[in-house]
């Protein structure tokens, strides 16, 4: 009796070992991921979001350059240069 009563208070103190342990971790964890947020905040970095707003509106902006790009192409190609008009050409 005395045998299984050592055991039973070696097993309940093993418990609160591996409770205390997962405690320290969880506290652990969470510490880090505090640091780790404040040293994002303070890089001043961008969230996923803002940068897929902005890459969306760099796309226009490309799409709009390249319709535009061609769009002068055509009419440039439809009317000689200015210069040649003008009577100007060397």
């Amino acid at each position: 009796m005395r045998e299984r009563t050592v055991l039973d208070d070696v097993a309940g103190v093993a418990g609160g070992v591996v409770s205390l342990l997962v405690g320290m971790r969880r506290e652990m964890e969470a510490m880090a991921r505090a640091a780790a947020e404040a040293v994002i905040r303070r890089l001043d970095l961008v969230t996923r979001e803002e940068f897929e707003v902005v890459r969306e509106l760099a796309q226009r902006a490309r799409e709009e350059n390249e319709r535009l790009a061609a769009r002068i192409a055509a009419l440039e190609g439809k009317q000689p240069p200015r210069d040649e008009v003008e009577g100007t050409a060397p």
